[in-house]
């Protein structure tokens, strides 16, 4: 068996449908970089519609022929609605039962939570429920003084941060979970502490760290420079303390940084369109993104309602999407293309017009400088194996190619 750290890859993942119910606006932070700008306390999804979207969507097999399901839950914060939760999901396990579904017994509750309320009694009594089909991600940002940098309490005029509200829950959630991944956000301010975040996550038990920047325009000039800088003294302290034998940070990955192949790797980055997203108003959307509290400039991209069901007019662009149609010809030509992500609902937000056909680059200079960052990881790292002899065993146990989630 190698001992060496296998990358973090979500369940059944490209194998799954992916359906998430917006239970609430609301959230207990007020964090800088989030893209949802109309949380608010008022739009709190109910029974009734719950109920009618999974009747309707259990009721229609056919469209959704995956042969697994990831039941998603997000906010705002989630777990502030946990009661209504607990009835969704014992709603969806007799259903699926009842019907001899096939996404019967293969399927996940899945949850990213600030982590707040995570040791309450109610939210334990709902994990005690469904030991064998959750996935949960606590999001903490790093050290007490990045996470406390973005990640604020709601309405707090001293912009207290959660850091110490949020560790406190980590070992908990490390029992009940010991693979789990954290996700970490990265935006312009908190570049100079992503080396010592990233290690205090693993300091504290953390195996698994999901890390991206922020999709949107924020990069100001040196940013890319800062952020090499700090991946570089990751990767050091990575391979000097052997942190790559426990331990895996998506920021460095074998699979970026290589020109494209335009036929065989035409695809659309961002699952908008295969997923499904359904709000408190009973609407359904091909991706929270473009939900009207996560939309900056354009109007919300609504694809049908649980009451009339799924217009697969409006849908059928998003289906059509790949990276030809909407990347600009500098990113097809270049020469790192692997790996370069986008969002596709901040790509419409962006858009000079009402279009989802238009890929923003905001984020460009941010991958190349990761590609030069992984460039002097996997060297390093490379080195030190083959003097050891142990190159072609990792090569032989490293994990197959896999997208995060975004």
């Amino acid at each position: 068996m190698s001992d060496y750290k296998k990358e973090y890859t979500p369940w059944q993942a490209g194998r799954s449908k992916n359906i998430t119910f917006i239970v609430t606006k609301d959230c207990q932070l007020a964090c800088k970089y989030c893209y949802l700008i109309g949380k608010n306390d008022k739009e709190r999804m109910n029974w009734s519609v719950a109920k009618q979207a999974i009747d309707y969507i259990l009721a229609h097999e056919i469209d959704f022929p995956e042969e697994s399901v990831i039941w998603d839950f997000i906010g705002g914060e989630p777990f502030l609605e946990i009661e209504l939760i607990d009835r969704i999901c014992d709603y969806i396990k007799s259903e699926m039962y009842r019907l001899n579904h096939h996404w019967f017994n293969s399927y996940r509750f899945s949850f990213s939570t600030n982590g707040i309320n995570y040791s309450s009694d109610k939210v334990q009594k709902f994990i005690k429920k469904n030991p064998t089909h959750l996935s949960i991600g606590i999001t903490i940002d790093g050290t007490k003084r990045k996470h406390d940098l973005n990640r604020i309490w709601n309405n707090n005029d001293e912009e207290k941060g959660s850091y110490d509200d949020v560790v406190r829950n980590i070992p908990l959630w490390l029992k009940q979970f010991p693979d789990a991944a954290t996700k970490v956000t990265i935006s312009h301010s908190d570049l100079p502490y992503i080396a010592e975040s990233v290690l205090h996550l693993y300091s504290l038990g953390i195996h698994n760290v999901n890390i991206n920047c922020v999709f949107e325009d924020v990069w100001l000039d040196g940013d890319d420079n800062l952020f090499v800088e700090q991946l570089i003294m990751l990767a050091d302290k990575i391979i000097e303390q052997r942190l790559f034998e426990n331990y895996s940070c998506s920021f460095f990955s074998e699979n970026i940084g290589r020109p494209m192949d335009s036929i065989i790797e035409n695809n659309n980055w961002c699952g908008a369109g295969k997923m499904l997203s359904i709000d408190a108003a009973g609407n359904f959307y091909p991706c929270t993104r473009f939900a009207a509290y996560s939309l900056r400039s354009k109007k919300p991209i609504i694809i049908g309602n649980v009451y009339d069901g799924i217009d697969k007019n409006l849908l059928r662009p998003f289906l059509s999407l790949d990276r030809t149609t909407q990347s600009p010809q500098k990113c097809l030509d270049c020469e790192v293309a692997s790996g370069c992500a986008w969002c596709q609902g901040e790509n419409y937000d962006a858009a000079d017009t009402p279009t989802i056909y238009q890929r923003s680059t905001a984020i460009c200079k941010m991958h190349k400088a990761r590609v030069r960052a992984n460039n002097y990881y996997w060297n390093k790292l490379f080195r030190l194996l083959e003097i050891e002899g142990r190159k072609e065993e990792f090569e032989k146990n490293k994990p197959q190619s896999s997208k995060l989630p975004c």
